[in-house]
């Protein structure tokens, strides 16, 4: 489970499970990778239950 994340300055792959890890990014640096990962963190269980949401149907 994963998510991605783009935006203007570039895009990156979050693992969610079974644990929230970086996998990919392009463009990013590390304090915009830091700030990707600590809002992933705080979100977590809702992403989670949106991916299953959308992956089960």
């Amino acid at each position: 489970m994963h998510v991605h994340v783009v935006g203007a300055d570039g895009e990156a792959k979050f693992w969610l499970e079974p644990e929230i890890e970086h996998a990919t990014s392009h463009r990013l640096g590390s304090h915009q990778l830091t700030t990707i990962e600590v809002l992933i963190q705080e979100h977590r269980n809702e992403l989670v239950h949106a991916w299953r949401e959308h992956f089960s149907g």
